[in-house]
């Protein structure tokens, strides 16, 4: 029988095919910021900003630091979804 590896050892998941993410600057620093479409948001997510769910349909933006941060082997490892208000008015 074969055992999928960890997946905590694979690869990050590319996100949604054709879909760019834009650099923007906020007071910690550059962060890559992807938006994510209702229809390709399936799963549920905590929002850093609020602490609240990020539920399934729910249009949003999956953000990560343009460099991984110290002992962190790629910033894709460190993407987190926010809800798009809540990443709007972060500083």
């Amino acid at each position: 029988m074969h055992k999928r590896p960890s997946k905590h050892l694979r690869a990050p998941r590319p996100l949604t095919s054709g879909a760019f993410a834009r650099l923007e600057r906020k007071a910690d620093g550059e962060w890559m910021v992807q938006t994510q479409p209702a229809d390709a948001a399936t799963k549920t997510y905590t929002c850093p900003g609020c602490n609240q769910p990020v539920t399934p349909g729910t249009a949003h933006v999956v953000t990560w630091p343009r460099e991984a941060s110290i002992g962190s082997t790629s910033a894709v490892d460190e993407r987190r979804h926010w809800h798009t208000s809540c990443w709007q008015r972060r500083r």
